[in-house]
């Protein structure tokens, strides 16, 4: 298994994974189906604006995760789209991708690092370390924040 930078030419394979991951997992039982997508543009554009990474197993695209500026701050960064494909979930796939991803030079910058969390991932990131964003239970916008000051 290794986790690199995504290349433009595997965006698709990967949004393909994300809409797995959130049908045939845990996200399915908290969120309707409308919330089971991904498009190139948005990896693209977050590819773009940061870093972002694919996990791969024999080729195969099985995980992915981001990292980036938060709101354009030099202390402040953000993880986003961590997904892992569902036969590949529970099996430290996802501890991997955001170990990885806190050793990126955006988390090694940050002071702070905040996390968007569906509901039914709430409970990874806090095994992380991760703690509602100032000790509130807060949704907007589909997700909750976290947060970890490093």
């Amino acid at each position: 298994m290794i986790i690199e930078l995504i290349k433009e030419s595997e965006i698709q394979e990967t949004c393909n994974m994300v809409v797995r991951a959130c049908k045939y997992s845990d996200f399915a039982k908290f969120y309707p189906a409308q919330y089971f997508y991904c498009t190139y543009d948005e990896i693209k554009i977050k590819m773009d604006n940061g870093h972002f990474y694919v996990v791969k197993d024999n080729g195969k695209i099985i995980g992915c995760g981001g990292i980036a500026a938060y709101w354009d701050s030099l202390t402040e960064s953000w993880i986003h789209t961590v997904f892992v494909a569902p036969e590949y979930q529970r099996k430290g796939v996802g501890r991997e991708i955001i170990e990885f991803l806190e050793k990126d030079e955006y988390a090694k910058r940050a002071n702070r690092i905040e996390i968007h969390s569906a509901m039914s991932a709430i409970p990874f990131y806090r095994k992380l370390g991760y703690e509602h964003k100032d000790g509130q239970l807060i949704y907007a916008d589909g997700h909750f924040d976290l947060e970890k000051f490093v």
